[in-house]
């Protein structure tokens, strides 16, 4: 009996290049109301699309024209004529949960910061910049499990940021590899650095000490059970999995130069599991 062929759009169901079995995303999706589950990985899909321009194309000016197709597709898309097939999958729950275009357009904006280059200055330059992306992203999937209000939204963005300046400790070795923004100016400045130096070879090594400071403040910041309780299942995963990491990068002394740490699939499971 002959099969029907796969649908392009089926690839970005359910566990999709985004969310693949044993990362954090995956756990969050799989955690989340099975209604929910394809909505919120086609989310993930579409951050993940939107950031892969940045490693992808070489060109900047590809890279920010291929930028402005995704903004033209996510208004296609809110207005049911998407084109592409990720696009596909996330018609259906764009519509049912009204979600808003701003922030995709705060995701987008971000990918085209760091096209141009642009640099936090501080701190709250940097986590205000974290807040427009991964806190945007946090904001759609709350968005998905119903949130509306003031509060609920802004727990949801203060909570990606604080996930993405995690997964920025985490990545910083390749981040300074890919001349990639890992700290604010005024905390290079401070040691006698720039951008440009710290991911020579010559300075490269002094990662963890810089990066120090950075881990005490997130873990003086880590979201406590009141902050995480009221969020959606989904990203309260996300929030349990990354201080578990943060914990994690301490305890091997921030050693991310030459290597990325991690937590295993199965520490993930069990994580995830008690935070749903």
């Amino acid at each position: 009996m002959s099969q029907h062929p796969r649908s392009r759009a089926d690839e970005w169901r359910f566990p999709n290049r985004a969310t693949p079995p044993g990362s954090s995303a995956y756990y969050s999706v799989r955690f989340s109301p099975p209604a929910l589950r394809e909505t919120i990985a086609a989310l993930y899909g579409w951050h993940r699309e939107v950031h892969a321009i940045l490693d992808d194309v070489s060109d900047p000016g590809v890279a920010r024209l291929k930028l402005d197709w995704w903004r033209a597709e996510t208004e296609r898309t809110a207005a049911g004529e998407p084109r592409h097939p990720l696009s596909q999958v996330l018609a259906p729950g764009m519509a049912e949960h009204a979600l808003p275009q701003a922030p995709f357009r705060r995701i987008a904006d971000r990918v085209e910061d760091t096209l141009r280059g642009r640099r936090s200055a501080d701190d709250e330059d940097q986590r205000d910049a974290d807040e427009h992306d991964s806190g945007a992203l946090f904001e759609l999937i709350a968005r998905c499990h119903g949130a509306a209000e003031d509060e609920p939204i802004a727990a949801a963005r203060r909570v990606g940021a604080w996930c993405a300046r995690v997964r920025r400790i985490r990545d910083a070795g390749m981040l300074a590899r890919r001349a990639r923004e890992v700290l604010p100016s005024d905390r290079l400045e401070a040691a006698g650095l720039n951008h440009e130096a710290l991911v020579s070879l010559d300075h490269r090594h002094r990662l963890p000490e810089l990066l120090q400071p950075v881990a005490d403040k997130l873990q003086a910041e880590r979201p406590g059970k009141t902050d995480i309780r009221p969020l959606a299942p989904a990203l309260r995963v996300q929030a349990r999995i990354h201080a578990a990491l943060l914990h994690e990068l301490r305890r091997c002394d921030l050693a991310v130069v030459d290597q990325r740490i991690g937590l295993t699939p199965l520490r993930k499971l069990w994580i995830a599991w008690r935070a749903a």
